[in-house]
């Protein structure tokens, strides 16, 4: 239940309950309830083959026996590393229903990221994509992982499939990976362990999402099964689904959107879910005309592709019910087009991984343009003078911060930025989400600006310190400053200011930072731009005026 002190939305409608019922149990106990009800449903689609709830539950039930018995105890932390897949959700329960904690690991991360993460989590195993495993093996050579279970991401796929991505990274067979001293995903299972009985709580830890911070280096978000819990069945209430419901899971499951809507929503309510390993505008729309897919979470970026594919007017997207998502704001002529086609409102929402996902969703038969919605269930959202703590009138600009169940306990292994993270206003906890922005009489939320110095690429969200601490690396650069470019797709990209070293400067190249960063770091991190320059503007004090380049 909410604090008693947090305050009823001033806009919410009389006689409509705030606050919610939802289990007191842990997140994987879903999977349960939803077999006992459903079992024989078809629960994951992929790449043509069927899979129901049962045979997705014993599945998740012989690889949590495996764990288990390889050593797994309750909290320890487990990194799971590919793109969305059978795999991927198999793997996420089983962990939980080990005891386990979630790391889900962007797929586009490099050997120093994934270096970076089995230190900070002290993860002793993880599971990952073979297609993946040569920026996450060396931690095994080294011995700081003790167990990597691989799988291949077209091993749960029908071969003759014509929806699939045309560019399948080639990669090792499961009997190619264990000859490396990994274990194949699939001889896991089959080794047929049973799980001891489930100790663990709705209070127990369950998943670490990393967000980057302005100190450089990811902060990982520790969330429990009840703040997990929490944002799931806000969402699902606030945004009905059934388990007739077909949905696209086309957003990343290593991200909280993707991951509450895309993988743990179905599962809850016991609907299919049709997943697409890749984004693809064309492949896309060829399953939800084929599959009859009634939702569709995404991203901006999503829907430019897909109302800019050429051979977008002979879609058949008429089974949509609902399309929406966030990250980034919808360009209103995207907006409208879709309008057009599906006679849908793109629906947007807010929320971070601080937040396990929405914390403001636009009512689906009321939303408006740019706006990131109102607050939903239980949640008690304010806009504060920046820096301060005091609430700003409606319509004036300041901080947006949040009261919510599904709030993070705090960062791991970081008092200090966890302390930094909250602001306490008549003895109730805000987290401070660090953008700017205004709410309106009718209490909708706006962006204005970032409290944060950050990058936001098609929704992904770059930390600027982070880029520079990686590009400093590089043999040649002496310094360097990273700032946000407008970027006409994605809306913004990373450019990176460079003072090249001494010796370097005659041989140094765009091209070649850029090349350079793409071996080092995840796509979406990587300079688009990089300008050449003798010094950086600074302060009195020395520090980089950053806002200076921008």
């Amino acid at each position: 239940m909410p604090h008693p002190n947090a305050r009823i939305p001033d806009f919410w409608p009389a006689g409509k309950p705030w606050t919610f019922e939802r289990p007191d149990t842990p997140l994987d106990v879903n999977l349960d309830t939803t077999v006992a009800k459903w079992g024989d449903r078809i629960g994951v689609t992929y790449n043509g083959a069927d899979y129901t709830y049962s045979q997705i539950a014993d599945r998740v039930s012989a690889l949590a026996g495996y764990l288990q018995h390889i050593g797994l105890s309750k909290g320890d932390r487990v990194l799971l590393y590919t793109q969305n897949c059978p795999q991927y959700i198999i793997a996420f329960y089983a962990i939980l229903r080990a005891g386990g904690a979630v790391v889900p690991v962007n797929p586009m991360n490099k050997k120093a990221e994934i270096d970076y993460l089995v230190e900070d989590t002290g993860a002793k195993i993880a599971v990952c994509a073979l297609e993946l495993a040569d920026n996450i093996l060396p931690a095994l050579e080294r011995g700081e992982l003790k167990t990597l279970i691989g799988t291949r991401m077209t091993d749960m796929g029908l071969p003759d499939f014509d929806l699939v991505p045309e560019k399948q990274v080639p990669a090792m067979s499961e009997a190619e990976a264990e000859a490396l001293g990994m274990t194949g995903f699939q001889s896991a299972i089959d080794q047929g362990h049973s799980p001891a009985p489930r100790n663990t709580t709705a209070d127990d830890l369950a998943v670490i999402p990393y967000s980057s911070g302005t100190t450089g280096n990811p902060k990982g978000c520790v969330h429990t099964h009840r703040t997990v819990m929490a944002s799931l069945v806000a969402g699902v209430i606030w945004n009905p689904t059934t388990e007739t419901t077909v949905h696209l899971g086309a957003l990343p499951f290593f991200h909280v959107t993707g991951m509450m809507n895309g993988m743990h929503a179905p599962i809850l309510t016991g609907g299919r879910n049709v997943i697409l390993p890749r984004w693809s505008s064309k492949l896309a729309a060829g399953l939800i005309e084929r599959f009859k897919i009634a939702r569709w979470r995404s991203i901006a970026t999503m829907a430019i592709d897909l109302v800019n594919d050429p051979k977008f007017d002979s879609y058949d997207l008429s089974s949509l019910e609902m399309i929406g998502g966030g990250g980034a704001a919808m360009p209103e002529a995207i907006a409208k087009k879709l309008k057009n086609m599906t006679g849908l409102d793109y629906v947007e929402g807010y929320g971070l991984s601080e937040t396990m996902a929405a914390t403001h969703v636009n009512p689906i038969d009321a939303p408006k343009r740019q706006c990131l919605g109102q607050p939903i269930y239980e949640v008690d959202s304010r806009v504060l003078e920046i820096g301060g703590d005091t609430e700003l009138p409606h319509g004036e600009v300041g901080e947006i911060v949040m009261h919510a169940p599904q709030n993070f306990l705090g960062y791991w292994q970081r008092p200090e930025a966890t302390a930094d993270a909250f602001v306490e206003i008549d003895d109730v906890p805000f987290f401070r989400s660090g953008d700017i922005g205004y709410r309106d009489a009718d209490g909708y939320f706006f962006m204005v600006d970032r409290v944060k110095r950050m990058v936001n690429a098609a929704g992904f969200k770059v930390w600027p310190a982070e880029i520079e601490m990686l590009m400093l690396h590089h043999p040649d650069i002496a310094e360097c400053c990273v700032v946000a470019a407008k970027d006409e797709r994605r809306g913004e990209c990373v450019k990176a200011i460079v003072i090249p070293r001494p010796e370097a400067r005659d041989t140094i190249t765009e091209q070649g930072v850029i090349d350079w960063c793409k071996t080092q770091m995840s796509a979406y991190k990587c300079p688009s731009i990089v300008e050449f320059v003798d010094d950086l503007p600074r302060s009195g004090a020395g520090k980089v005026l950053w806002k200076n380049l921008t």
